[in-house]
């Protein structure tokens, strides 16, 4: 059988190439998402994001709003720990990383890893400025700007209701 499908095939392209046609190449194989990163990424309905989140979480994170500056619960938080996304778990930023920018907003100066968030520009408000998302669910965390402290420069000023501190134990 596989003898006889090759020469059917060989036949074919023979065919064409004395038509003067060049013999197409199959297509490669198209790039599909492992498991893994099919399970990893969180996508919910609005309805199903409305059952687990408050109203000012979804607000915040689902519609990108903002809470008002010095109302946040991690605004002075000195804990030690790793600040996780509201909606999904993801783990964003250290508290190695968390310092006071005297915004009103707790702030870091760099994500947890690669994977913690993605940017996107931002042009509402009148201004550009570069959004800030969880790279899991896509909620909105927050901004940053470049001026932060060293090493990287960077401001990350996120919504204490966008996250969770999961405590050092």
């Amino acid at each position: 059988m596989k003898t006889s499908l090759f020469i059917g095939i060989g036949v074919a392209a023979a065919l064409l190439v004395a038509a003067g046609e060049k013999p197409a190449r199959p297509a490669p194989p198209a790039k599909t998402a492992s498991a893994a990163e099919r399970n990893w990424k969180v996508t919910k309905t609005d309805a199903e994001w409305k059952k687990i989140l408050t109203p000012e979480q979804y607000h915040v994170t689902r519609q990108k709003g903002t809470e008002r500056p010095f109302s946040g619960e991690y605004n002075k938080t000195k804990d030690k720990g790793t600040y996780v996304c509201v909606s999904c778990g993801n783990p964003l930023f250290s508290s190695e990383t968390k310092y006071n920018s005297g915004t009103g907003w707790p702030s870091f100066w760099e994500p947890l890893t690669e994977k913690s968030v993605a940017t996107e520009e931002d042009s509402s408000l009148f201004s550009k400025r570069t959004e800030v998302l969880c790279q899991r669910c896509d909620a909105h965390l927050g901004h940053v700007f470049d001026d932060g402290p060293q090493p990287t420069g960077q401001r990350y000023c996120m919504n204490s209701v966008a996250l969770k501190l999961e405590k050092e134990k």
